[in-house]
């Protein structure tokens, strides 16, 4: 074959390349073994989840982590379907994610006649929750379809993007197109409606800056801008550690009384790339979320500008651009607020003396994994220690917080998510904070972690089975059922896929035990039951 020529297949892989991909997640099959053609020949590294579902979440956390898409190829059908609920969580936290599926020959599509792996209509059923969703009829057409779905994940608000390539494709032969990564510029507001909120910006005298997931990559700027202003940085659960302890950061959750409170008594909110949710404003329902008398919005999604608060100012942008703009504007020196940091200070005590005993527990319980892993991500799952986090917790880095709690709240991403995470960041220390339920939902990803050589501690909360949940149904009056389905053995089961393993006694044994497993050279399983982080230190 000439070096001009080359299978639709071959010139996926070598697209991808172009565009920086180094990782794709996958479970090859007889619809997508074609797809796979150029692969071994590449630099780009192919890691095998245990379930599709793997998959998905593998590439959602190595996107947090990494900052570029996670991309996955799977077959149709079943393949499609079962990575569905990551990319459902994907949609929700605004994770860029790039699904490439196998779908069946054209001449087949629609006509019902029961060929493998067959649905009725795979495309219209993902386009439900894809920001794009794309079947590659012409073969001449896949280099403008990869440049569409990259521009689509690099330049607006990140979500999953889907393509789907019929089998009788794959094979085909195209002429190699130019490869090259496109630019992509990425929105920014007028300079009039910049110079609006600068003025707001500096007339205020007790402002509040609120930062979400989409303001992480725009940390440094947005410090700046804090401490020129002299605000509090109230961080949503995906921008956790963005601002590691520094004196204006609270790192508490917007449905607690006192954030509350120090967002009422504002007279300026700033608000960057938070989509202002349920789950992370208003956890409890109590419907009483304060209303914001000047609320400042930057956001790069013109329909999520116009959902939740009213704002006074609505900035399309990316908090990037928006960030450097008003630090450009805001100059050193000019009359700023005071007390901007005793107002953190007291929002972050009095948080935190609305937690319950036992979560103050479970927060000291996370600060203990921090400081005994300098530099730690924690990838959770939805687990009672996770939920505490949530409300009330410092990561000391950006991106080293993040879980399936919020959002779509999906049992089971906590494992494979942070095998995605070890990929992007093998230098890291990975901590997996799992329940004993939610674990078993992924629990052969533990082998995935095995296979890759990913450096992951799974940390298996152990509470007989979803306490949350029972707790939940007692507090309001119904009888528990269905709460506590029987888990194995774990430490049989690291042992099962060789990982080294440690039952604890008591909390008082886990830095020695984290400190031990971060030697091991690959992952490791640490367990611990609920009942024995009594009288832990909060």
């Amino acid at each position: 074959m000439s070096d001009r020529l080359k299978t639709v297949g071959e010139t996926l892989i070598d697209l991808l390349e172009a565009n920086g991909v180094d990782t794709v997640f996958g479970i090859p099959g007889v619809h997508t073994v074609e797809l796979y053609r150029g692969l071994a020949a590449s630099r780009i590294r192919h890691i095998t989840p245990r379930h599709e579902q793997g998959a998905g979440f593998m590439a959602d956390g190595y996107a947090r982590v990494s900052g570029k898409p996670g991309v996955c190829l799977v077959i149709t059908g079943p393949g499609l379907t079962n990575i569905i609920t990551p990319m459902a969580q994907a949609y929700q936290d605004s994770v860029p994610m790039l699904v490439i599926s196998g779908v069946n020959a054209r001449a087949t599509l629609g006509h019902g006649r029961g060929r493998l792996h067959e649905l009725p209509d795979q495309q219209a059923m993902i386009a439900t929750l894809a920001l794009m969703s794309h079947t590659l009829h012409d073969p001449n057409d896949l280099a403008s379809v990869m440049e569409r779905a990259f521009a689509i994940l690099r330049s607006g608000r990140p979500g999953p993007v889907h393509i789907e390539i019929p089998t009788d494709v794959m094979v085909l032969t195209i002429e190699l197109p130019h490869l090259h990564r496109p630019a992509v510029s990425r929105p920014r507001a007028d300079a009039t409606a910049m110079a609006e909120a600068a003025s707001l910006c500096l007339e205020a005298r007790r402002p509040v800056i609120l930062v979400g997931g989409g303001g992480v990559a725009a940390g440094a700027d947005i410090r700046a801008l804090a401490e020129r202003l002299d605000a509090p940085l109230v961080t949503t659960t995906n921008a956790r550690g963005a601002f590691a302890r520094h004196p204006l950061s609270v790192p508490a959750s917007p449905s607690l009384v006192a954030v509350r409170r120090l967002l009422a008594e504002a007279d300026l909110v700033l608000a960057f790339g938070t989509q202002m949710g349920q789950t992370d404003y208003d956890m409890y329902a109590t419907n009483d979320f304060p209303v914001l008398g000047n609320l400042i919005r930057i956001d790069i999604d013109a329909t999520q500008l116009a959902r939740g608060p009213q704002a006074t100012l609505s900035l399309l942008s990316s908090a990037e651009n928006a960030a450097a703009d008003l630090l450009d504007a805001v100059k050193p020196g000019q009359p700023r607020p005071r007390n901007g940091a005793q107002r953190a200070e007291a929002t972050r005590s009095e948080a935190l003396a609305e937690m319950t005993p036992k979560i103050r527990v479970e927060i000291g319980i996370l600060e203990i994994i921090r400081d005994t892993l300098p530099g730690v991500i924690i990838v959770g799952d939805s687990t009672q220690a996770v939920y505490a986090g949530n409300l009330y917790y410092e990561a000391g880095r950006p991106n080293g917080w993040f879980n399936a709690a919020t959002g779509y709240g999906a049992l089971g991403y906590g494992p494979p998510a942070a095998v995605g995470a070890a990929i992007a960041d093998p230098q890291a220390p990975v901590v997996c904070l799992t329940g004993d339920g939610g674990l078993q939902f992924t629990l052969a990803e533990i082998g995935s972690a095995r296979d890759a050589g990913a450096n992951v501690i799974f940390l298996v909360w152990n509470n007989d089975g979803y306490g949350e949940i029972e707790t939940y149904m007692v507090e309001n009056g119904i009888e528990p059922e269905g709460v506590k389905p029987t888990a194995p053995d774990f430490l049989k089961i690291a042992e099962a896929y060789g990982l080294p393993s440690k039952r604890l006694a008591h909390v008082d044994e886990l830095p020695a035990a984290l400190t031990a497993m971060r030697r091991v050279d690959g992952p490791s399983l640490i367990e611990i039951h609920q009942l024995n982080t009594i009288g832990a230190t909060a």
